[in-house]
């Protein structure tokens, strides 16, 4: 699984919350970044809910 954040992303810090181990949003950064090439797999349950929880739709998630 691979995430990705576009630049709709409104930096609320929401996916940090849920999803720690993927997404992270350094000081004043504009957009949420992901820390990883591959989403862990016990990280995968958090990293959708992330996606399907972003007010903005900013997370795409593809499944491999």
């Amino acid at each position: 699984m691979i995430a990705t954040v576009d630049d709709n992303c409104s930096a609320c810090g929401l996916c940090v919350e849920t999803c720690p181990e993927v997404f992270e949003l350094p000081d004043e950064a504009d957009i949420t970044s992901v820390i990883v090439d591959e989403v862990p797999p016990e990280a995968e349950d958090a990293c959708r809910e992330a996606a399907e929880d972003c007010p903005v739709e900013a997370i795409e998630i593809e499944e491999e």
